[in-house]
């Protein structure tokens, strides 16, 4: 049985000045001398302390946190558990680099990671800092083990700011524009993408048509890895059609073809699973894996068949930052509180809530083109009425207003028309129906679609 959650902060929406409030009005003009124009923020409030689902800025003001720093804080901004396993490395040491003195929690990850990724064949892991080192590292992985050199992405892919991740993503503004040229040898196919595809293709079919484009444009035999979210991040929360990822799984067994699922953003518990790939059964030869990993410190890694990780030549993966062992305390203690409280089993419980809730508004405002998920990694596309044109407007005057009655939500997607929902898998019921009840009443005001 789950145990208990606790909570520091209380669980409520509590607003004292407008937002931003004059404290987070005063360190926006301090950023702008100090800070370079090109790191943006969502918004424009400061945090001075979070909890739970809430997180409160520098003028008090308590906001419901419906994006846990973009999937990152599954277990909370500020849980306990974690600062007190962080906490007791810090006292002993900060730093040996796992390439000079190696330590014993580097070990303990990589173990976890073994028994939690799915497949139980033997498997090694890397420890890094960020999600693009991870990505790129199981590229150089397959790359290395295979000997070929093709890379296969897809549309509507994000996979990180790296000059090779970056070749990976899909979306020029902001991530690629004027930051080029990228890493070669990068191929980009179509993805599943149900709501656009239309439902006369199923993913069987979204998949062949990804097959017979690699096979014709690039070569079986050329291509090392297969590089593809199982439910796409940044390109707009898409869970592709059923069978689309075990179609491409198998032909990449059937060539030699390293499949990598990018578990970023969908990994520890997020999706309503440890790892996003079960849904579908997948067993990916590598993942990857960061955000959730460590409850918002860096850390990263790749972990996937003992035989390709081992191909690798002593010295030809790492870094000295990679595996950090207070990183890697926080990332056990993080495990342990998921196991403990059960929190694949608490994001169904958030998919539970929120779905009917959002799917009985876009049965009432046809501005709401598409509501899907799994767990709590939900989105809401919205569209301009009468058809599928994308409003990016409007979503983001949605944000907005959500923002102004103090909800934090995120926006996404390849036309900027996705509100993504990621709230901390620690979120309350009533602390999340009431940000969703928020949300909802932004869309209706701004679209003119009062209640019923």
């Amino acid at each position: 049985m789950a145990t208990e959650i606790r909570y520091r902060l209380p669980q409520r929406r509590l607003l004292v000045t407008e937002l931003p409030g004059p404290r987070s009005r005063a360190l926006t003009a301090r950023r702008r001398a100090a800070v370079a124009a090109g790191v943006g923020s969502s918004v424009p409030v400061y945090a001075a302390d979070a909890d739970g689902g809430v997180l409160v800025d520098v003028d008090g003001n308590s906001l419901i946190d419906l994006g846990s720093g973009i999937a990152v804080t599954g277990v909370g901004a500020g849980n306990p558990e974690v600062a007190r396993a962080v906490s007791e490395q810090v006292g002993h040491f900060t730093h040996t680099c796992f390439m000079v003195a190696p330590y014993e929690g580097y070990v303990r990850v990589a173990e976890e990671l073994a028994a939690l990724t799915p497949g139980d064949h033997e498997k090694r892991s890397v420890l890094f800092n960020s999600g693009a080192e991870a990505v790129e590292n199981a590229v150089k992985v397959a790359r290395l083990a295979t000997g070929r050199a093709a890379v296969v992405a897809f549309d509507h892919a994000y996979h990180g700011r790296t000059n090779l991740t970056m070749a990976l993503t899909a979306k020029s503004m902001p991530y690629k524009a004027h930051f080029g040229p990228f890493a070669p040898e990068v191929y980009r196919m179509p993805m599943s993408y149900p709501y656009r595809d239309g439902p006369g293709l199923t993913g069987e079919q979204a998949a062949r048509r990804v097959i017979s484009r690699i096979e014709k444009q690039i070569g079986a035999d050329s291509v090392a890895a297969i590089v593809l979210e199982p439910i796409q991040g940044e390109g707009g929360f898409i869970v592709p059609a059923p069978g689309f990822l075990p179609t491409l799984v198998d032909w990449a067994r059937a060539t030699g073809t390293v499949f990598v699922a990018d578990e970023v953003q969908t990994g520890f518990a997020r999706t309503g699973a440890w790892f996003a790939s079960e849904h579908e059964g997948i067993v990916p030869d590598i993942v990857a894996t960061a955000k959730g990993i460590a409850a918002g410190l860096p850390l990263s890694a790749i972990t996937g068949r003992a035989e390709l990780l081992d191909a690798v030549h002593p010295g030809g993966l790492g870094g000295t930052y990679g595996g950090n062992p207070v990183a890697c305390a926080a990332a056990l203690a993080t495990v342990d509180f998921i196991r403990d409280h059960d929190l694949p089993a608490r994001a169904r419980r958030i998919e539970s809530i929120a779905l009917p809730l959002l799917r009985a508004l876009a049965a009432d405002v046809d501005a709401v083109g598409d509501v899907r998920g799994r767990g709590a990694m939900l989105a809401v596309e919205l569209v301009r009425p009468g058809g599928r044109e994308p409003d990016p407007e409007l979503t983001a005057a949605v944000a907005a207003r959500a923002l102004e009655q103090g909800v934090i939500v995120l926006t996404c997607g390849t036309y900027g028309n996705v509100i993504r929902l990621a709230p901390p898998l620690v979120i309350g019921d009533d602390l999340l129906v009431e940000g969703l009840e928020v949300l909802e009443g932004a869309i209706r005001t701004l679209t003119g679609k009062g209640r019923p």
